[in-house]
């Protein structure tokens, strides 16, 4: 791939605004203090991006797998998963700290106007498509109750909105943050299902596919997969990282927020796959089950608390990532056009950022009152298509990484290299697979 010149560019997006509430990263505070400080202030874009990618639609497809296969295959599977999303995230968080510059705006520097253009496009559909699955989850509990859709629908669009009324990005990260935490209330429900430890470590020692399920498999492991590593979180993390303020020196405090968020993700996902294996061969048709459904089967199995509490999850876990799948909307669009885009700025100073990150909640959230739409399949179908579109967003992510006049001494080694090589070449021989598996 050949750099292209300037003049192939979009418009250069303006530098992140200069925030309007005093910086945490500037407390006069000195040894170990200041040390315990900068770990707390600097925590957030890598675990906002890692704990928000178990979303709505991620709890749902991981429920659903643990209904029809188990715990035999997938628990170690997906525990597999965390080095590839640390590497992917740590990659995204320091080529953002190093150069400061927005990912689509690197794209379209390097690699040209049409690849530009593609990454926006396909990161706005699949954010779409992603947003419709965190209304579906926030909605159910509350439809549950007996309130209409459209008013649930109305509630969860006001309630998201109004983060953007808050003011400063310190202040709307630790928002975020302690809406990632209550999503810690799977693991609870994980323990009222009574699962089976031993039957848990047999899964890692036998590692097998349940016989009858062995056909869907494909399908399956690359929704999985689409989850643990969606394309909105390098536009995220990455953007969120230059709004922060974090730079090449605070790569090492980057890294841990990036693997505490990892090591939270397939943790908190290894919970709900364990709660919906508490239905493995109770239910039958799993994957054309609504969250309702699924909400009432998990009662009937685990007690009316676990069920609550599930819905209660499903719900939070839909409004976090209903905000930070908006972001990463707003951010790239913001990015490639030239547009204000920092959080510091309040929505007069920002009008066409906010607009974009309140539009294309308001989009989704009309979506899923259209009648009759298979909201599981939506969910699964998100998942996979986030997994096709994730291949050249992650080559252009090794690639840019891996150049030296671009990262300088923070460039990747060639064992990065091929360790990133790697991914892209499996996560390509997967969609491949589900495409010819879909065919034939």
């Amino acid at each position: 791939m050949i750099d292209q010149e300037a003049t192939t560019m979009a418009p250069t997006a303006p530098t992140a605004s200069a925030p309007t509430e005093a910086s945490p990263l500037s407390a006069p505070v000195g040894g170990w203090r200041r040390r315990t400080w900068l770990l707390w202030a600097l925590m957030g874009p890598g675990l906002l991006a890692m704990i928000g990618d178990n979303d709505a639609g991620g709890v749902i497809e991981y429920a659903v797998t643990g209904m029809q296969f188990g715990i035999g295959f997938f628990i170690p599977f997906v525990l597999c998963l965390a080095p590839i999303t640390y590497t992917i995230q740590e990659m995204t968080m320091r080529l953002g700290a190093v150069t400061q510059t927005g990912y689509t705006k690197l794209i379209f520097r390097h690699f040209g106007r049409w690849w530009g253009y593609y990454s926006i496009g396909t990161l706005v559909i699949e954010n779409l498509l992603t947003l419709m699955t965190e209304f579906i989850g926030m909605t159910a509990g509350l439809v549950m109750l007996g309130i209409p859709l459209w008013i649930a629908d109305a509630a969860c669009l006001t309630l998201v909105v109004s983060l953007a009324l808050f003011t400063g990005y310190w202040t709307k990260e630790r928002l975020a943050l302690f809406v990632g935490a209550l999503n810690a209330v799977f693991l609870l429900i994980a323990l009222l299902t009574h699962p089976s430890f031993a039957a848990i470590g047999h899964a890692f020692a036998a590692w097998s596919i349940p016989s009858a399920m062995r056909g869907h498999i494909v399908w399956f492991v690359i929704a999985t997969v689409g989850n643990a590593i969606a394309p909105w979180m390098i536009f995220f993390q990455g953007s969120a990282v230059i709004d922060k303020g974090i730079t090449a020196k605070q790569l090492r405090i980057g890294r841990i927020d990036t693997l505490l968020g990892s090591a939270l993700q397939v943790i908190i996902a290894t919970a709900i796959i364990l709660c919906g294996a508490a239905l493995y061969g109770h239910v039958t048709g799993a994957g054309a089950l609504s969250p309702s459904a699924i909400i009432s089967a998990l009662a009937r199995a685990a007690g009316h608390l676990a069920a609550v509490l599930f819905a209660f999850g499903l719900f939070n876990a839909g409004f976090l990532a209903a905000i930070t799948i908006s972001l990463s909307s707003s951010w790239t669009i913001a990015d490639a056009f030239g547009w204000s885009r920092s959080l510091n700025d309040k929505i007069s100073g920002a009008p066409k950022f906010y607009a974009v990150y309140m539009g294309s909640l308001v989009v989704a959230a009309a979506a899923i009152l259209i009648p009759h739409l298979p909201l599981n399949f939506v969910a699964v179908l998100s998942q996979a298509l986030g997994a096709m579109v994730m291949i050249p967003i992650l080559l252009f992510l090794v690639v840019l990484t891996s150049r030296k006049s671009i990262m300088g001494a923070y460039a990747n080694t060639l064992l990065a290299r091929i360790w990133g090589g790697s991914i892209v070449a499996l996560l390509a021989g997967l969609t491949v697979l589900l495409i010819v598996q879909t065919i034939f």
